[in-house]
């Protein structure tokens, strides 16, 4: 029964093209071809990684973050409350206008008690400024090196210059020791970053960071499969060149080195849109998914491929869009890039400000139930 359901879904009439199929990807001649076998050496190269980056982020990253001058503020403390810490765990860490009301006659605190102790324990679950460069300063390590070798690897490549060849005598293509190794370190990195995703630091695009990383590596593994491989290295090549850029950017944002992030964020800004809304779309993707209709009949490979790829190319579009709105922010006031999708620490001001709000609201006549209304939303930046 397994025998036969192996054979249905690994049949070649799905997978390749029609007079084409996994017998075309036995080694012969001296020539040797992928094999799916050779994707489990991207688990120990993953947790390589992870070794690797806990030893870079002690000895690299944070000697390099003293030497920017990267600093955190000291954060106070919320006191030990056990009625409001088990509110904040199992229930919400921003309580609605019912429950401060709630907690107030709970703790015997006040509103603007019971307002400041959550700010101040959301404040202690954000990752420091320097934890947050640890990981920028590792992203950017990596995607600098891959973005060099891999156009170290590609650069020589016909199918570099002229996309069409990349379905030349497919799926016929030797395997080049230097595509392995660029599959199987970039495959195993982004593994890495899924089995680090619970102490990486949470940006509030994290389930699409969640969705982009699988579609990758399903990308990556699918079209090492099928011997996609050409295709699949100009794709990640397009990734990792401006990948770099924005993790520098951030570098120099954390350091408060506001002119030079101005400048890596634009620079990161120009390359994201011309790589991910230009060169991938209708470069790329184009030859992927139409060119190939003039060879072949489609298959079920072939929508399975450009599927995923059109996933990454709505992600890339979504990103954009923040990108864009970051742009607009900082370029008419020459003001110090904010990732939107970090995580941003309240402060003492924004509780003082809704304080006064209440007080505005309390006087004017704006009265539920004997208490002036609560508006918390303010505090939402989770």
């Amino acid at each position: 029964m397994l025998s036969r359901l192996s054979e249905m879904i690994w049949a070649d009439w799905i997978w390749f093209p029609v007079g084409h199929g996994w017998d075309d990807l036995e080694d012969h001649d001296g020539k040797v071809f992928p094999k799916p076998k050779d994707l489990w050496a991207t688990i120990p190269i993953a947790i390589c990684f992870l070794v690797i980056r806990q030893i870079f982020e002690r000895t690299v990253a944070t000697p390099l973050a003293s030497l920017l001058g990267v600093t955190d503020k000291k954060r106070i403390c919320a006191p030990p409350n056990p009625v409001l810490e088990a509110y904040f765990c199992s229930t919400s860490k921003h309580p609605t206008q019912s429950s401060i009301e709630s907690l107030c006659k709970q703790t015997g605190c006040s509103v603007r008690q019971v307002q400041r102790w959550f700010r101040q324990r959301r404040n202690q679950d954000r990752p420091s400024k320097l934890k947050k460069f640890q990981e920028a300063c590792w992203r950017f390590t990596f995607y600098l090196l891959a973005f060099f070798a891999g156009l170290a690897v590609l650069v020589d490549k016909p199918w570099f210059h002229d996309m069409k060849l990349m379905w030349d005598d497919f799926p016929k293509m030797p395997l080049l020791p230097s595509q392995y190794w660029y599959y199987m370190i970039e495959l195993g990195f982004y593994l890495s970053l899924v089995f680090s995703v619970a102490s990486d630091v949470k940006r509030k695009d994290f389930k699409e960071q969640i969705i982009h990383h699988i579609a990758t590596i399903t990308l990556i593994g699918f079209s090492w499969l099928v011997n996609y491989i050409r295709g699949g290295t100009l794709v990640m090549l397009v990734h990792d060149s401006a990948d770099y850029l924005m993790e520098s950017a951030k570098m120099f944002n954390y350091a408060g080195w506001r002119k030079t992030c101005n400048f890596m964020f634009t620079m990161f800004a120009a390359v994201f849109i011309v790589t991910r809304l230009v060169i991938l779309p209708f470069w790329i993707i184009h030859t992927t998914l139409v060119y190939p209709l003039t060879l072949y009949s489609p298959f079920l490979g072939f929508y399975f491929f450009n599927g995923l790829m059109l996933v990454l190319q709505v992600l890339h579009i979504f990103w954009a869009v923040l990108i864009l709105r970051m742009v607009i922010k900082f370029l008419p006031g020459n003001e110090i890039v904010e990732d939107e999708r970090s995580d941003k620490e309240e402060t003492e001001s924004e509780d003082e400000g809704a304080d006064r709000e209440l007080r505005e609201k309390s006087k004017n006549g704006h009265m539920q139930n004997g208490h002036a209304a609560l508006n918390n939303n303010h505090n939402k930046r989770d």
